[in-house]
């Protein structure tokens, strides 16, 4: 693990939480505590158990490496990452505080990160929360939370959404001691991206986290919920491919580095399932929150629509080009052809015997292969799930503030535009490290510093007030904030995608059929 502390402990700054005195660092102004546990380790008689308070210690616990990750999917070597990090105390987290101390009183923003619910770990350098916290004036909460298998897997013998469990243990540590980092736990606002985001509309909808944050930023939600069935279905796979049945006796005999083997390998493979698994098949897409009926009662698009969480302040958002990374990387920019083109609006689009692909066509009736392939897959998995939460809490009579990233990423050449994940640096302020700063190019641009420090001064007067500085959305106006290179309040600029799909309903995603 890096150690990260180097002046003497008596000058280091310490808090006391219900578990015990933690010791952190001293970075650029801002306290840092890193790798402070907030749940049991879930492994031996714990794994694929909904998570457990930390255990108290004596003494004063060093807090200044990160925690290991949970075991990953193999995707951009995450899984090499979470081998590497020896240790098996998963569920810790880590605050930068500009005032530690019980009686600062900041508010507070707790971060969720995204990765498919297959990959993610707290401890990547894109989510380092100094700088938000230092220019901001709040406490920035990272955490750890299983995922894969581990966190959303649905088999026997264990409940459901472990993933979304642990997020939530995560906030309850923030309930119970952030006072002491200098924190108001009454102003404690969730923000995440892509399956982060996700996760905090997730979070809205969930009963076990009512009353645990006041304030909710969803970047980039990613729109995948998963039926009961579907998600035990590919559950049975990931077994099937270790010669097991999908049961918590059988699975937990196995190495976690294993099971997300067995994982990343069905994943890959979907496609051979497509005729039961549907879009996550094509899409290939193995792990999402389950709509168990009990942790998640019913999607977040009907339990806003129903009044869940409506005295939560949200503000929701998504890029312009959600698609456009995912095609760099699948090689396909520049190339798609018509085939590809009418499959992604057949399988993507709402609707069923063709009628997505007629709307899109007859709402986009200039475009391309490139641009119609690249408007399902966006519309389906991040912008339309986005701003459908939005539509939905204002439905019930509350309240939204919508955002669209149009600013096009220098990096690459200008080629991915404003795609998936430029947000995370702009938000957090880490220009020059990390994955996502590559698409920000070298040495970020006065532009670009100028446009994070608007964003971060918005997210985080978001959090400070439940005001980020432009008017809530109606159905009326739909006035939303654009950020680019001049940032301007208009009219939602992707209207034609929400006449498309104002009639989709955004069920859990079934067994069988698309």
């Amino acid at each position: 693990m890096t150690v990260f502390a180097s002046e003497p402990s008596a000058t280091r700054p310490e808090a006391r939480t219900a578990a015990g005195a933690v010791r952190g660092s001293r970075e650029a102004g801002v306290a840092v505590f890193r790798g402070v546990p907030f749940a049991e380790p879930p492994v031996g008689a714990l794994r694929f158990a909904a998570p457990r308070p930390a255990r108290a210690w004596d003494g004063v616990r060093e807090a200044v490496s990160f925690g290991p990750p949970p075991p990953q999917g193999g995707h951009f070597g995450m899984d090499e990452r979470a081998r590497e990090a020896a240790g098996d105390d998963w569920l810790t987290l880590n605050v930068w505080s500009p005032e530690p101390g019980p009686g600062a009183g900041l508010p507070v923003m707790v971060w969720i990160q995204g990765g498919a619910y297959t990959i993610g770990m707290s401890s990547l350098p894109e989510y380092d929360g100094g700088r938000l916290a230092r220019d901001g004036g709040v406490v920035v909460v990272t955490f750890n939370y299983r995922v894969g298998l581990e966190g959303f897997g649905q088999f026997e013998g264990a409940p459901a959404n472990r993933g979304l469990l642990d997020q939530v243990a995560a906030l309850e540590w923030v309930r119970d001691n952030i006072r002491a980092f200098g924190g108001d736990p009454g102003r404690v606002t969730v923000f995440g991206q892509s399956a982060g985001g996700g996760s905090v509309a997730a979070l809205l909808a969930m009963p076990r986290a009512a009353g645990l944050f006041g304030r909710a930023v969803a970047q980039s939600v990613q729109g995948t919920f998963f039926s009961p069935e579907l998600a035990a279905g590919i559950a049975g796979a990931c077994a099937a491919e270790l010669g097991l049945k999908p049961t918590t006796a059988d699975l937990s005999t196995v190495a976690p580095d294993r099971l997300s083997a067995a994982g990343d390998a069905v994943g890959a493979g979907m496609g051979r399932w497509a005729e039961h698994w549907g879009r996550a098949a094509h899409r290939s897409i193995p792990f999402s929150p389950v709509v168990d009926g009990d942790v998640l009662p019913v999607t977040p698009w009907q339990a806003l629509a129903d009044g869940a969480g409506r005295d939560v302040a949200l503000l929701v958002g998504h890029t312009r080009d959600e698609q456009r990374l995912f095609t760099a990387i699948d090689g396909l920019l520049g190339r798609v052809t018509q085939e590809q083109a009418a499959t992604a609006l057949a399988l993507f689009g709402p609707g069923g015997d063709g009628d997505g692909a007629r709307r899109y066509r007859d709402g986009f009736p200039s475009a391309g292969p490139d641009e119609l392939y690249e408007l399902a897959h966006s519309d389906w998995l991040f912008r339309m799930p986005s701003l459908r939460l939005a539509e939905a809490r204002t439905a019930a009579g509350g309240r939204a503030h919508v955002y669209e990233l149009t600013w096009p990423a220098p990096g690459m050449g200008g080629a991915l535009g404003a795609c998936h994940g430029l947000d995370v640096p702009l938000v957090f302020g880490n220009l020059d490290r990390g994955q996502p700063a590559m698409l920000i190019g070298e040495g970020p641009a006065p532009e670009a510093e100028a446009l994070s420090a608007r964003m971060r001064a918005d997210w985080t007067a978001f959090a400070a007030h439940g005001d980020p500085g432009w008017p809530a959305y109606d159905t009326g106006q739909r006035l939303v904030q654009l950020y680019d290179t001049r940032p301007a309040v208009t009219a939602y600029p992707e209207e034609a995608s929400r006449l498309i799909w104002q009639e989709h309903a955004f069920p859990a995603l079934p067994l069988t059929g698309r």
